[in-house]
């Protein structure tokens, strides 16, 4: 039987703050988008006990991927093992842990260790897998360490630059004809006045990458890219990669909902804001409250455009 490589590799970080809170953000997967920038969505498959497996979607390399995960988690001993189930292309297998260790009621060392082999065992493979890993950790780290030291050191503070919303629109057609509206990005161009340019990739089905050109109400032209995950024909989640400088941290979805009226359609986005960008944008002496009603103005009215249209489209085709 030949011989496969295989690679076990560890990152740390130190942070300011106690291990338990450090723990709790590595188990709540959920709150992982907003934190990790690699990562698009999580949804937990099964929970039993200690035990729980999760779908991730996430960025490696710039590529969008996804993959199956088992956790196995222990607060006790402050761990969390991983294995993936379903390794996306060029990942053979795929395992590690979490692991914080107490330096002091106040600061704690967080190690992420990973052992993986390459489909084929081919050189240029694992060298793809090894900048991924290495990437992946290293944002993963200060990410984590930003968000829990921040949290730490001013009670809420994190809550303060975060913005959630939502706008709901009742339209008179087939939510199968909604769906296709929303999914077709790379048709909005000729459907929505707002969109100057989009470019849609669906290497995976279910899994695409967005870049498009928004017109802002002044005149302006603005790119940013999303990666994109759908489940049809009730939702499409989505992280924005590519993001305005006034936010830090963009996810969404659309979630249709059938009822008697025909179907009911939410446009959903929750923001942080990028607090040192604000002066710089909204001019001095502005502050958050500020930025956030200028974000908030500007995806909802977006967003309504796009529900509107998406309301004129269906109806019309019912």
């Amino acid at each position: 039987m030949p011989h496969r490589t295989v690679r076990e590799v560890e990152h740390e970080i130190t942070v300011l703050a106690p291990a338990t809170a450090v723990y709790r953000l590595i188990a709540e997967v959920a709150n992982w988008p907003h934190v990790f920038p690699p990562t698009v969505h999580v949804e937990i498959v099964e929970h039993t006990g200690a035990e729980e497996r999760i779908r991730i979607w996430a960025t490696a390399n710039g590529e969008a991927k996804s993959w199956t995960s088992y956790r196995r988690l222990d607060p006790d001993a402050l761990r969390v093992d991983f294995r993936q189930e379903t390794p996306a292309p060029p990942v053979a297998a795929m395992g590690g842990a979490w692991v914080i260790e107490a330096l002091s009621a106040e600061e704690s060392r967080v190690r992420l260790l990973h052992t993986y082999e390459a489909v084929g065992d081919e050189a240029a493979a694992l060298e793809w897998i090894d900048s991924a890993v290495d990437r992946n950790s290293t944002s993963e780290l200060a990410a984590l360490k930003s968000h829990v030291e921040a949290a730490h050191r001013s009670a809420g503070a994190a809550d303060g630059l975060l913005l959630s919303f939502e706008d709901t629109v009742q339209i008179d057609g087939e939510a199968k004809d909604v769906y296709a509206f929303l999914d077709e990005a790379g048709l909005w161009p000729e459907r929505l006045p707002h969109v100057a340019g989009s470019t849609l990739t669906e290497d995976t089905p279910g899994l695409q990458v967005l870049r498009m050109d928004t017109r802002t109400k002044d005149g302006h032209t603005h790119t940013t890219e999303s990666v994109r995950v759908c489940f049809p024909p009730e939702r499409i989640v989505y992280k924005q990669t590519t993001l305005p400088v006034l936010m830090r941290v963009h996810t969404g979805n659309w979630t249709l909902r059938k009822n008697a009226d025909g179907v009911s359609v939410t446009a959903q986005h929750t923001v942080i804001v990028n607090e040192a960008n604000i002066e710089g944008i909204l001019g001095e002496g502005s502050g958050v409250e500020q930025a956030k009603k200028h974000i908030q103005d500007a995806l909802s009215h977006n967003s309504r455009a796009t529900l509107a249209h998406a309301k004129d489209y269906a109806e019309k085709r019912r």
